[in-house]
């Protein structure tokens, strides 16, 4: 689709006239676009390094710091890693768009999702676009003020994204929540701090290490959770598959 110029139809164009030009407008922050219209303009600003589409509405971030995002997302991407590593069909990604439906186009943090041929719910597309909802997506916010926390939740929760952990870095609290009947439900630590994923055996995160940022604690953690039956299990079926 392109965006046409309209003309004053009071002053109708003469033969051979100079035609105006289309123009694509710029994003901007608040923007209310359809999907199409948003990745129309967006492609369209080659500079741009992140847009989001949430429920209809465009944001663009601001600058990443660096212990209020970036230390915080790397330690998620090296968790996950980790998991990956020790069970096969999966994949995971870090800040890659995911088209969820007509309103959401968002960039999760980091997602992890089974392969379609291994059961999972989204596929990538021929223009290499994940299409349809992740099982686990993270995303690093500063606060519980944030959209990650209230506009993103619910278009997550209305696609089917299985599971949703939000790192709240200044108020240091993770919190992470299970689709269950259509609602998100917070899944709760352990007496060790530990939360298991429900969609994902073996993935376990010692919460209190990863808020510490104690970085051989929470992968030890981790390497117990892999080593349990539940994980086995899950890997011989994923192998089968």
């Amino acid at each position: 689709m392109t965006l046409e110029t309209v003309a004053d139809s009071a002053q109708p164009q003469m033969p051979g006239a100079a035609q105006t030009c289309p123009v694509i407008p710029p994003l901007e922050h608040g923007d209310h676009l359809t999907r199409h219209e948003f990745e129309r303009r967006y492609h369209a600003m080659s500079k741009t390094k992140k847009a989001e589409l949430i429920e209809g509405i465009v944001y663009m971030p601001s600058p990443v710091r660096f212990k209020g995002h970036g230390a915080p997302h790397f330690q998620i991407i090296t968790w996950l890693g980790v998991y990956l590593s020790q069970t096969p069909g999966l994949s995971a990604g870090d800040n890659a768009t995911v088209c969820l439906d007509p309103d959401n186009e968002p960039q999760p943090d980091v997602l992890l999702r089974r392969e379609k041929s291994r059961g999972g719910r989204s596929d990538i597309s021929a223009d290499d676009y994940i299409e349809g909802a992740p099982e686990l997506v993270v995303e690093i916010a500063g606060s519980s003020a944030s959209y990650d926390l209230h506009e993103k939740l619910t278009a997550y929760r209305r696609n089917g994204v299985q599971e949703y952990l939000v790192w709240r870095v200044y108020e240091q609290q993770i919190d992470w929540f299970s689709l269950e009947d259509g609602s998100y439900v917070a899944l709760a630590p352990d007496e060790n701090s530990v939360i298991c994923s429900r969609i994902f055996p073996g993935l376990w995160l010692d919460v209190a290490a990863m808020l510490k940022g104690e970085s051989t604690t929470f992968p030890a953690v981790l390497q117990q959770g892999m080593a349990a039956p539940e994980h086995q299990e899950l890997v011989a079926q994923l192998v089968a598959e």
